[in-house]
C-alpha cells in the first residue's frame, strides 16, 4: 500500500505543476511572446549518426520522444499491477474495465454524433476518450482524503484501463504508412529482451541501450514511436533483481515517476496547451469539434462509467469496491472527465497533418470539458467526503 500512497503523493503534487505549465503556455500564446513561443516549438532538433537521421521539431521530440518515456512508466505500472498488483483477480478487474471500456466509447460516440459531417473533424473520434490520472487524482487528493483507498484504486484503475484503450488505438487508427525494414529491426530489439529477461540478465542498462534501438526502430516505422515505450515495458523483470539487489521493475518505476511527474507531463503541457484565444470569433470557439470533446468528456466520461459500473453492480456482474458508495462512484467518474494529457496527445496525432486551426478547436474543447470535470467532480467528492465516517483500517 505503501507503493499506491507514494504514487497519489507523486501524481497529486504532479497535477498541480501540470496547470501551472498549461497556464503559463496559454499566456504566452496569447500575449505579444506568442511569436516566440510558436518558434521555440519548432526549432528544428537533429540526432544523426551515419545514415540514419532523427530531424523533428522540438514539439515533436517532446510527443514523441518524452512521451514514450511516460507509455514506458504506463507498462510498467500495467504490469505490475497486473501480476502482484490490485488487478490480479477478476472482482478486482470487473468493474473498472466495464467501466473503462463505457468511457471510451460513449464520449466517441458523443464527438461522432457532432463530427460525423466533418470529413477531417472526424479523426479526432478518440479525442474524448481519455482520462488524465495525474490531474484527476490531484483534484481527488485535495477533495476525497477521508475517502476509502479503494474508492483511488478504482480511479487508477479506470485511468490504467483507459491508457490501455488509448494504445490500442493509436497503434489501430493513428499509425502512418509502415516499414517493414525498421518493424522487423523493431520485433528483434523486443526478443532480445525477451530472451534477457528469459536468462535472467540483471541490468538495467542493457534493457534500456535495447528499448532506445527498438524505439528509434518504431519511430521510423510509422508506427508511433511511443508504443514502443509501452512493449518495451512489458519486458522489464517483474522480480529480477538489479545490481543494487532491488526488484527491476520496481526499482525503474520508482525512479521515473518524480521524473514524469515533474517534467515530463510538465513539460507536454507548455508545449501543447498554448490555446490562442485573442481574435478568436465565437464561431471558432464553438463549433462541432469543441463541442464535441468538451461534451464527450464532460457528460460521456460520466454516463459511460457510471451507467455502465451501475448496471454492472445490480446485474451482479460485478461488485462496488469495499466501503465504496454510488455517491462517491459517481463523483470518481466524472473525475475522469479530465482528459487533458492524453485527449491532447490524441489530438496532435489526429490532426497532425490538419490546419493549426484543428489542434486549437482541440485545446479549447479539452480545457473546457476538463475544468467542468475537475469542477463537479471536486464537488461531488467534496460532498460525499463530509459524510464519510474513515476506517482506519483503509486510510
Amino acid at each position: 500500500m505503501d507503493t499506491i500512497k507514494q504514487l497519489f503523493k507523486h501524481e497529486a503534487a504532479g497535477g498541480v505543476l501540470l496547470v501551472i505549465a498549461a497556464l503559463l503556455a496559454m499566456l504566452l500564446a496569447n500575449s505579444p511572446l506568442n511569436t516566440l513561443y510558436t518558434n521555440f516549438l519548432s526549432t528544428p532538433v537533429v540526432f544523426k549518426f551515419g545514415a540514419f537521421e532523427i530531424n523533428k521539431a522540438l514539439l515533436l521530440w517532446v510527443n514523441d520522444g518524452l512521451m514514450a518515456i511516460f507509455f514506458f512508466l504506463v507498462g510498467l505500472e500495467v504490469k505490475r499491477e497486473v501480476l502482484a498488483g490490485h488487478l490480479q483477480t477478476k472482482d478486482q478487474i470487473m468493474l473498472p474495465a466495464i467501466g473503462a471500456l463505457a468511457g471510451i466509447m460513449i464520449p466517441a460516440l458523443i464527438y461522432v454524433f457532432f463530427n460525423k459531417d466533418e470529413a477531417i473533424g472526424i479523426n479526432g473520434w478518440a479525442i474524448p476518450a481519455a482520462t488524465d490520472i495525474a490531474f484527476a487524482l490531484g483534484v481527488y487528493s485535495l477533495f476525497g482524503r477521508t475517502l476509502p483507498i479503494t474508492l483511488k484504486l478504482f480511479l487508477l484503475s479506470v485511468a490504467i484501463f483507459d491508457d490501455i484503450g488509448a494504445i490500442i488505438i493509436i497503434a489501430l487508427f493513428y499509425s502512418a504508412e509502415l516499414s517493414t525494414l525498421s518493424l522487423i529491426v523493431g520485433a528483434a530489439g523486443l526478443c532480445i529482451l525477451f530472451l534477457f529477461n528469459r536468462f535472467g540478465i540483471k541490468s538495467s542498462g542493457m534493457y534500456l541501450i535495447i528499448g532506445l534501438i527498438i524505439w528509434a526502430a518504431v519511430l521510423k516505422s510509422g508506427v508511433h514511436a511511443t508504443l514502443a515505450g509501452f512493449a518495451i515495458a512489458l519486458f522489464i523483470p517483474l522480480k529480477g533483481k538489479n545490481r543494487s539487489g532491488q526488484d527491476m521493475l520496481y526499482h525503474l518505476e520508482h525512479s521515473l515517476h518524480p521524473w514524469v511527474a515533474f517534467a515530463i507531463l510538465p513539460l507536454f503541457a507548455f508545449a501543447n496547451a498554448g490555446v490562442q484565444l485573442v481574435g478568436t470569433t465565437s464561431e471558432q470557439i464553438f463549433n462541432p469539434i469543441v463541442i464535441g470533446v468538451m461534451l464527450g468528456l464532460f457528460i460521456g466520461k460520466q454516463i459511460g462509467i457510471f451507467g455502465a459500473c451501475y448496471l454492472a453492480v445490480k446485474t451482479g456482474l460485478a461488485k462496488l469496491p469495499k466501503g465504496v458508495t454510488f455517491q462517491q462512484l459517481y463523483g470518481a467518474s466524472v473525475l475522469c472527465g479530465i482528459g487533458f494529457t492524453m485527449s491532447l496527445f490524441i489530438g496532435s496525432l489526429a490532426f497532425e497533418t490538419a490546419s493549426a486551426d484543428y489542434m486549437n478547436s482541440v485545446k479549447v474543447g479539452v480545457l473546457a470539458g476538463s475544468i467542468l470535470s475537475a469542477i463537479l467532480g471536486g464537488f461531488i467528492i467534496s460532498r460525499s467526503a463530509k459524510k464519510h465516517i474513515p476506517d482506519p483500517t483503509t486510510a
